[in-house]
């Protein structure tokens, strides 16, 4: 089981679309005509984080994106912090530049931080919210101090067991067939010169000052007017579901749904659940 077995089913493209100026990576898949499905990854990830969606998604019929986000992955690296509006302009820039006027929106931790902003912001834009282990809602210095410690790790040191213990810290179980790949491909992308000379601004909403600005707080949350689907793992080891109740409660209509034994990739280990869910919730939204 590889990156590109997931994959093998499925017509897809790998690109790189000016988003805005931004040379943005993206994997592009589904019919041309479907309604838009955009996926969006975590601090430091990249769009490796929904291989296992993807498929089931464009053959659903929908035209999906899953893109590196500005700053993140092999995405254009601007020298300017990442914060949320700039994530927000950069996620716009993207849709624009794909024709897309309207988009049904999956974010997983920071993703579904910058999904929830774009929602609150341009509601015409957003047709639905996936909000996976989203982030954003509350400042944890312990929880903010373990990412920015373990990313560091494995962005200065060579051994790749440090960039595969950052990846472990995001699951409930280890994953042996596929884990050491994803690990090989955040190895690369951590030790491009050019990520290194940006990791600060990566990092800048794990710093208590930038994230107090950018806290996604109950009055915005309750502006969203998308239909919303809360997704969390009970093993989520950056956020307990108390923390997905508090947001499920703070979006008018929201749904919760929380998945045993599982970590911060709800949409990766339980892909067997996640996928079906997704895509009842999509028709029902569309």
């Amino acid at each position: 089981m590889s990156i590109w077995t997931e994959l093998v089913d499925v017509d897809y493209r790998h690109a790189y679309v000016d988003a805005g100026g931004v040379r943005t990576r993206a994997l592009q898949a589904g019919p041309e005509d479907g309604e838009h499905v955009v996926f969006l990854h975590g601090t430091t990830g990249h769009l490796e984080a929904f291989v296992r969606n993807i498929p089931a998604h464009a053959e659903a019929g929908y035209r999906c994106h899953a893109i590196d986000m500005l700053g993140h992955g092999y995405t254009g690296k601007p020298d300017r912090p990442g914060e949320i509006p700039a994530y927000v302009e950069h996620l716009l820039a993207y849709l624009d530049a794909v024709g897309a006027e309207r988009a049904h929106l999956v974010g997983e931790s920071l993703g579904g931080w910058v999904s929830s902003w774009a929602a609150s912001e341009q509601p015409d834009r957003v047709a639905s919210l996936q909000l996976l282990c989203m982030g954003g809602t509350k400042i944890n210095p312990q929880v903010m101090e373990r990412l920015k410690t373990s990313t560091r790790a494995a962005v200065e040191q060579d051994d790749p067991s440090f960039t595969r213990e950052r990846l472990r810290l995001l699951w409930a179980h280890w994953d042996e067939a596929l884990g050491d790949e994803l690990a090989d491909v955040r190895f690369d992308i951590y030790h491009r010169p050019e990520f290194k000379e940006n990791l600060d601004n990566l990092l800048a909403l794990q710093e208590v000052e930038a994230r107090e600005r950018n806290l996604l707080r109950p009055e915005r949350m309750a502006t969203i007017k998308a239909p919303t689907l809360v997704v969390w793992g009970n093993k989520n080891p950056l956020g307990e579901v108390p923390e997905a109740e508090a947001i499920a409660a703070a979006i008018p209509g929201a749904r919760l749904e929380v998945f045993n034994d599982c970590g911060h990739w709800p949409q990766h280990e339980k892909a067997d659940l996640y996928n079906p869910l997704s895509l009842a919730f999509l028709a029902e939204s569309s």
